[in-house]
């Protein structure tokens, strides 16, 4: 059976969706993908990060981490994306990224992928459920299969209960959230072994 490949691709300011991210790499590792973490470029002038010391502090803590291209998007045979919500969408920044996929779109290279998404924001009704549908709305126009978790694990419920994906309030990534983003991810990859197996 193939090895599916995955690229989790996220956006994060303070740190929240940079845990879910290395939570969710971590597991799908364990689940047996290849993985690849990677972060989308901060787009904010560097003087309105370097503003703000805990955003500098976390662009500096995930330094090391790939910035996210087209090529990482043409590898994987699915996506775990995770960004913060702007007024109920995704982060300008991560929405810049998805704005460079036209060429690969065009082509079909987005096409018959698994795509789940997750997100946080500095309250619960922030416009986490409408800022992952609209990450959806995004991954269907790619053709993209999106893999929600559903109500397929009590963690679900533990962490919340949002089928959609999880999400988190900011700062607030806890051991329940963890299972869910585990979970979620875990899912991601058996979906995806169905495909590419």
């Amino acid at each position: 059976m193939a090895k599916p490949k995955i690229a989790v691709v996220f956006y994060s300011t303070y740190g929240t969706n940079h845990a879910m991210a290395v939570e969710a790499a971590r597991a799908a590792e364990e689940a047996g993908a290849d993985v690849r973490l990677l972060r989308v470029a901060e787009t904010a002038p560097k003087e309105v990060v370097e503003g703000q010391d805990p955003w500098k502090a976390q662009l500096e803590k995930m330094s090391d981490i790939p910035v996210a291209t087209p090529d990482d998007m043409d590898w994987a045979d699915g996506y775990f994306f995770s960004a913060p919500t702007r007024y109920g969408v995704s982060a300008s920044q991560m929405r810049a990224f998805i704005d460079t996929l036209g060429p690969l779109w065009s082509k079909g290279g987005l096409a018959n992928k698994t795509a789940t998404a997750t997100t946080s924001a500095q309250n619960a009704h922030g416009g986490q459920e409408a800022t992952i549908l609209g990450l959806y709305t995004t991954f269907m126009h790619w053709g993209a299969i999106i893999v929600p978790p559903g109500y397929t694990d009590e963690c679900i419920y533990e962490a919340g209960g949002n089928p959609y994906g999880y999400s988190a309030n900011a700062g607030g990534f806890d051991e329940k959230g963890k299972a869910a983003v585990a979970h979620q991810a875990k899912r991601l990859v058996e979906m995806t072994e169905k495909l590419v197996g």
